[in-house]
């Protein structure tokens, strides 16, 4: 492993071109409390058992996360400056932490996240599945957006048992760990795979976050300072201000 001063060479955004970043934050960690607000919210006989099956699932640890703990945009966008090129997959990064190499793979994932990992199976097979939450709560359209997930939740009117669970594992798999906007929609596919709480849990939900939060972050800084540097010479701006997306 290459240290000190070396490491400066294999930058990929050399310390000349470092700005500050402008940060669109969409870590949505906040809006755990909505999933406790929607398992609180189902009838008084389901209460028990539907918080019992979320809390047993493949996302249940994410409940006991500190609440009070804060994304820093900064720091993320500090260490997306420290990246650098190596020979390693594709599908990982490094970084230069002082004097040392750091890497993000799909290891340090797993056991930050503590999600599963594993070969993502053929999507489209579940789209022929019937639906019973999709016709009930949205109404069978062709999309479903994640306003009105969060919408759904927030009313907290569930008509059978389980339907609140399923539909928190939708909005925790993909407003708070993807970290999407609120006008994208939520896949059919998940929708129809969400009636299946065992194949739902086995499903890598590590590997498919993973995948999405690693391209996110390699592109990131792509092209940014390009527009920089246009910005600058159109409004004479002294201060380096960029904007980044953090999709996780």
């Amino acid at each position: 492993m290459q240290m000190g001063s070396q490491l400066k060479y294999l930058l990929k955004t050399p310390e000349w071109e470092w700005y500050d970043g402008k940060i669109t934050r969409h870590d949505h960690f906040s809006d755990l409390q909505d999933i406790d607000v929607a398992l609180d919210s189902v009838p008084e006989q389901f209460k028990v058992e539907d918080r019992r099956r979320y809390t047993e699932s493949c996302f249940g640890h994410f409940l006991r996360m500190d609440r009070g703990m804060k994304f820093s945009g900064s720091i993320v966008h500090r260490l997306l400056l420290h990246e650098l090129h190596h020979d390693g997959p594709e599908d990982e990064m490094r970084f230069m932490l002082g004097p040392r190499s750091v890497r993000l793979s799909k290891v340090e994932f797993c056991l930050i996240t503590g999600l599963k990992f594993g070969v993502i199976p053929d999507t489209t097979r579940y789209e022929m599945v019937q639906n019973r939450i999709h016709k009930q709560y949205f109404g069978g359209v062709a999309e479903v957006d994640y306003e009105q997930l969060r919408a759904v939740l927030r009313i907290g009117v569930f008509e059978e048992q389980y339907d609140a669970v399923k539909l928190c594992f939708l909005y925790m798999l993909n407003w708070i760990l993807m970290g999407l906007d609120e006008r994208e929609k939520v896949p059919l596919w998940q929708i129809r795979l969400v009636e299946d709480f065992d194949a739902f849990d086995a499903f890598p939900w590590g590997a498919h976050v993973y995948r999405h939060s690693i391209f996110g972050f390699k592109h990131a800084l792509d092209g940014q300072h390009e527009r920089y540097e246009r910005r600058q010479q159109e409004n004479g701006a002294d201060i380096h201000t960029v904007e980044t997306v953090r999709k996780i």
